[in-house]
């Protein structure tokens, strides 16, 4: 008989717009999760099922993983005209990585963008929020909170 599995830790929350990324990454990852996510054992590590559901709107579930204390990968080339997502990142304090532009078209770019970032991406779990870096293969760059 195995042991029983111990608790995963989420840390990551993969936003709706990259679900394919997100379905990768849970079968690589204890600690991943997404919208609609039924949870999971990987590695010996149990995750939760996520409390977001999908379709759920930006206002619903990003103060979520402010409370989480996850730290949001989404998709947003333009990330610093919308004001309204960065305004909801600062009134909740929470932490996001939008991959960029032309980088993160198709799930294998997106996934390409995470792998070549992952270690600045990881060092953001200890950062307070708030915060936005826009993430290409080539680098991680702060996002001003200040709007355009």
């Amino acid at each position: 008989m195995s042991p029983a599995a111990k608790s995963a830790t989420v840390r990551f929350y993969i936003d709706a717009d990259l679900l394919g990324l997100a379905r990768v990454l849970v079968q690589l990852r204890s600690d991943v999760t997404f919208p609609g996510d039924p949870g999971g054992v990987i590695f010996k590590k149990k995750r939760p099922p996520c409390p977001i559901q999908p379709g759920a709107l930006d206002v619903d579930w990003l103060p979520e993983t402010a409370r989480q204390r996850w730290l949001v990968i989404t998709r947003d080339r333009n990330i610093q005209q919308h004001t309204r997502e960065i305004a909801a990142v600062r009134e909740h304090g929470a932490r996001m990585i939008a991959l960029a532009g032309a980088d993160a078209v198709t799930k294998f770019d997106q996934l390409e963008v995470v792998m070549c970032r992952w270690r600045d991406i990881q060092r953001r779990l200890d950062e307070p929020g708030p915060f936005i870096y826009q993430a290409s293969r080539t680098r991680l760059t702060l996002v001003s909170l200040d709007g355009p």
